[in-house]
């Protein structure tokens, strides 16, 4: 059977880019189709432009908070053009030292633009307005096709303007009042950057707590903080319908808990209530590829119904992160060419929310660890007791790491504070390597660095060790007259 490529990937986003460079670096003739331009949602629509906000929004609130630190300031101005031309600038930065074709075309990728459709198990139909249609073949094909905005199906929502992720970054004039449907990690995201920037914010939320995979205690302390910062949550409340006024555009809700309705009055509106696969133009029917309501199943190592054909990132319908569709594409690739027993690894994947404190997790959730009768034990440290932290003035949050209290192996954490993100990252590697918290905490942290939080969480671990009959032992042998600590309260923390 004849083929024009080796590898084709469909989608040129984070998991296609990444597909794609793996396959031509193995020494496979790859072809890479994206209907846009390349970077997919991670450059153009998620983690680059609103990282760049919230930095911008980040020192308007240094700003207006310097007083904190000694530093008179006289009045500060927003000039919302100039930061959303930061924001267009960064993106391009990005988008050429990274994403643009020709990076690709020097790997010896052929890059095509238009979108691609299955003609059968091994052929890929390329359209493009204005140009006719092209047949390309393949042994190998791979769906990096990512995922888009879910709108929610409430009254009237088609006929406002209204926003999602790809059309926010183009704001020409700041809202004064902006309202957010979803208190998940974009509506919250958002929220707080404009609110920083200086508009009024509303976020609706059918749940009751915000950002509803992380840990309720945390979300908690991050609900009351984005509070104190001005923005107004509508939790349990089912948004009913939305309308235009004027210039103005009304939300009606619903309390779910008292049934009451109200209204809230906004100049722009942001859907940010969850996500779906693209998988509608695919015409997966004609590859005999199967998929279910979340987008396109896969085993193990990304390969779907068909085994020559695989799929990564967004468009499965797992964990839709820019971190985790790299992953998926390397495993796919490296599997796909070198027919290696190459694994997802589905079980130390971080994640984080870039509010200001930050949200982090990685590993099993306690609530996972409860039901499954784990037998864990929780090992805390707040960040009032990390010694940067209060130079810092940033003592909010806690690090919440679950383990096994015979040896210390390590279940999961989640962390609420500054730099989380970045401190969640150990114990990842930890989790992966099977690093225990014993093993964390004999590993020298400089001091003094937020990380050394991390060590002081597992240096619980040995505080509960501790026992009366260790301490004879060292009485008895080596004379030692200390006092032994009290380890009766498990949550005791030194």
């Amino acid at each position: 059977m004849d083929f024009d490529y080796d590898v084709i990937v469909i989608g040129g986003g984070a998991a296609g880019l990444t597909a794609a460079g793996v396959s031509a670096s193995l020494g496979a003739k790859t072809a890479m189709i994206e209907e846009k331009k390349l970077g997919g949602d991670c450059t153009w629509y998620g983690c680059i432009p609103s990282k760049t906000l919230l930095k911008s929004a980040k020192v308007a609130q240094t700003v207006r908070e310097a007083g904190r630190y000694g530093i008179k300031t006289d009045t500060m101005t927003v000039d919302f053009s100039t930061v959303m031309e930061r924001v267009h600038s960064i993106q391009q930065g990005v988008y050429n030292e990274a994403d643009a074709p020709e990076i690709y075309e020097k790997m010896g990728i052929t890059v095509i633009e238009g979108r691609g459709s299955f003609a059968d198990e091994h052929t890929v139909t390329i359209t493009k307005e204005g140009m006719d249609p092209q047949s390309i073949r393949s042994k190998n094909i791979v769906i990096a096709t990512g995922s888009r905005p879910v709108i929610p199906p409430v009254e009237g929502l088609d006929t406002v303007p209204y926003l999602t992720n790809e059309t926010i970054f183009s704001l020409k004039r700041q809202p004064k009042k902006l309202l957010v449907i979803g208190a998940g990690p974009i509506g919250t995201e958002m929220g707080q950057a404009f609110a920083r920037l200086g508009s009024d914010v509303t976020v609706f939320d059918f749940g009751e707590h915000i950002l509803a995979k992380d840990h309720p205690e945390l979300t908690s302390i991050l609900h009351d903080i984005l509070t104190g910062e001005g923005i107004a949550f509508k939790l349990n409340s089912a948004v009913k319908k939305v309308e235009k006024k004027g210039e103005s555009i009304v939300v009606t809700a619903e309390n779910r808990k008292n049934s009451e309705s109200f209204t809230v009055e906004g100049d722009a509106l942001l859907v940010a209530s969850g996500r779906q696969a693209n998988i509608e133009s695919l015409n997966l029917e004609a590859a005999g590829i199967h998929t279910n309501k979340r987008g396109i199943p896969v085993n193990e190592s990304c390969q779907t119904s068909k085994h020559h054909i695989y799929a990564c990132g967004d468009v499965t319908g797992g964990l839709q992160f820019t971190h985790m569709a790299e992953h998926m594409a390397k495993v796919a690739a490296s599997k796909m060419l070198t027919h290696l027993p190459m694994k997802i690894d589905d079980k130390h994947v971080p994640w984080c929310t870039y509010t200001e404190p930050e949200m982090a997790h990685v590993g099993e959730t306690e609530e996972a660890l409860r039901r499954r009768n784990a037998g864990y034990e929780l090992y805390r440290f707040p960040y009032s007791k990390i010694d940067r932290a209060i130079t810092e003035s940033e003592t909010e949050g806690w690090i919440r790491v679950y383990a096994a209290g015979f040896d210390g192996k390590i279940y999961g954490a989640d962390i609420l504070g500054v730099h989380a993100g970045d401190l969640i990252s150990e114990f990842a590697l930890a989790m992966r390597n099977g690093v225990t918290l014993r093993q964390m905490s004999d590993t020298i942290h400089p001091y003094p660095s937020y990380a050394l939080g991390n060590r002081r969480a597992a240096d619980q671990w040995y505080v509960r060790k501790q026992s009366g009959a260790l301490v004879g032992l060292l009485q008895f042998f080596f004379g030692y007259q200390g006092k032994m600590p009290d380890t009766s309260d498990p949550d005791r923390i030194v």
